[in-house]
């Protein structure tokens, strides 16, 4: 190439690196974020343009959710409500949460909380293998180990015997998963979707998004949701991590046709089938009869409602909001809100892990803790291995246990779905396994200026890329 065209290719990046420039300030999700990019974008634009290409866009374009595609849908679901409205009123405002989600609080639900790897995915295992009609399988991650192929031998017997099953991962968070693992299923007759295998528009430059949802259906009467993914590391058996610290749920009752709901919408943008009628929406009445609903939330909806979900549970806390993350990034509006919690005389409490996984949002996390200490709240560091439950505990009558972390990307990039339980039992039984938690954790003390060096200077740049990532 000769030399005198350089000039007039970069004067061409500089005018493309200018139009992204104000298409991020007129769309990004935080003025924080429009102002990385633009000096990203403008001071070195050979590299800023593919990233923001990849990672820039704040909405997932396009995404169709079944559930308004179907008139039949939106019916079922006014009278799914009406015939399964709590008869009192929860202590806890559930409106802002039925707007976020768009789906209802419901009555006749339990909640079984399932401590670690063992007990989620003997449960799980449990579950399928008891199946009579169809199993719907969605992870995050799925690795071709032990366990992905204890899980993949599980879903084939079912499907030889007679049971659909569906079976769907992210293209991201399941990036090393071989072919063969997919093809093995599809040779058993497991509908199985391989996101690497999508093309077009839908997927074209949107990376970033990730389906982040961990989802277990098994005859639309009992439904497995939470923070663990499918590999050994989530057994515990990992050198690196050592002991790994989650939380699961199994549910039953109607919230179960609303976790499978979010699974159909999710299929349906993966193939454009629509499931709503080869499925069952009836479960029956639990005993235990507590109120629930599945939070959804993702760049696919017209609100941030991720962060929505956050700010709503924090703000009408009265007592206390105790938060479980693996990873603590919050945005302005979400540590304000924490930090105003504290003035209120609310006992908020942060557990997060000692243990790195992920480097940048760990350090960004030190960046913040000064802040939220100074007015009163507590931050706990999980000591025994590595934890990554995504929990939130509410005065005594609100438990939410699901897939979102507190950071940008749950907040706006990823697909998530929380289980919200509006009862004092299931706030008693989350209390119980938080009091363990904390008995294996320490009370953070240092503040920054006085961690080691490369926590102090990390932390700050780290923040700095935050609203990016």
């Amino acid at each position: 190439m000769s030399m005198s065209l350089f000039p007039a290719i970069l004067v061409i990046l500089e005018i493309i690196a200018l139009w992204f420039s104000w298409k991020a300030i007129s769309s990004s999700r935080t003025p924080q974020g429009a102002i990385g990019w633009v000096i990203f974008l403008v001071t070195m634009p050979l590299l800023g343009i593919p990233l923001y290409l990849l990672f820039g866009h704040h909405k997932f374009s396009g995404y169709v959710i079944a559930r308004r595609d179907s008139e039949e849908a939106v019916e079922g679901l006014k009278k799914f409500r009406d015939e399964n409205a709590p008869e009192t009123a929860p202590e806890f405002p559930v409106q802002i949460m039925e707007k976020i989600s768009e789906m209802p609080a419901v009555r006749g639900n339990n909640m079984e909380i399932l401590i670690d790897g063992d007990q989620t995915f003997q449960a799980i295992f449990e579950a399928i293998d008891a199946a009579q009609s169809y199993v719907l399988v969605q992870f995050y991650i799925v690795h071709n180990d032990t366990l992905g192929k204890q899980l993949k031998a599980r879903m084939i017997a079912a499907a030889k015997r007679g049971v659909e099953v569906k079976f769907m991962f992210d293209a991201v968070g399941s990036v090393g998963l071989p072919r063969h693992y997919f093809q093995d299923l599809r040779a058993a007759g497991v509908q199985t979707v391989d996101p690497r295998d999508m093309r077009g528009p839908k997927n074209r430059f949107q990376i970033n998004f990730r389906n982040h949802r961990k989802t277990v259906i098994v005859d639309g009467t009992v439904g497995f949701t939470g923070g663990l993914n499918v590999g050994d590391e989530y057994m515990g058996k990992s050198p690196k991590f050592g002991a790994w610290r989650d939380t699961h749920v199994r549910l039953k009752g109607p919230i179960v046709s609303q976790l499978q709901l979010i699974f159909a919408e999710d299929w349906h943008w993966a193939t454009e089938q629509v499931l709503l009628t080869n499925l069952n929406w009836v479960s029956a009445h639990d005993d235990r009869d507590m109120t629930g609903m599945i939070v959804s939330t993702g760049p696919g909806d017209n609100l941030e409602t991720g962060a929505l979900f956050f700010f709503s549970a924090i703000s009408a806390a009265k007592s206390r909001i105790w938060i479980a993350t693996p990873y603590f990034v919050p945005d302005t509006d979400v540590l304000t809100a924490l930090k105003h919690a504290v003035l209120r005389g609310v006992d908020v409490r942060i557990l997060v892990p000692d243990v790195i996984d992920h480097y940048t949002p760990w350090l960004a996390a030190f960046a913040y803790f000064d802040e939220i200490q100074d007015v009163g709240a507590q931050i706990w560091r999980y000591k025994d291995g590595f934890m990554h439950q995504k929990v939130v505990l509410v005065d005594d009558s609100f438990a939410a246990i699901g897939t979102s972390n507190l950071d940008n990307r749950s907040f706006r990039l990823n697909f998530e779905a929380m289980a919200v339980m509006y009862d004092p039992r299931a706030a008693a039984e989350t209390e119980a396994f938080l009091l363990a938690d904390f008995e294996r954790s320490e009370q953070l003390t240092k503040k920054l200026k006085d961690q080691r060096l490369a926590i102090r200077v990390g932390a700050p740049i780290s923040r700095i890329f935050s609203p990016l990532l």
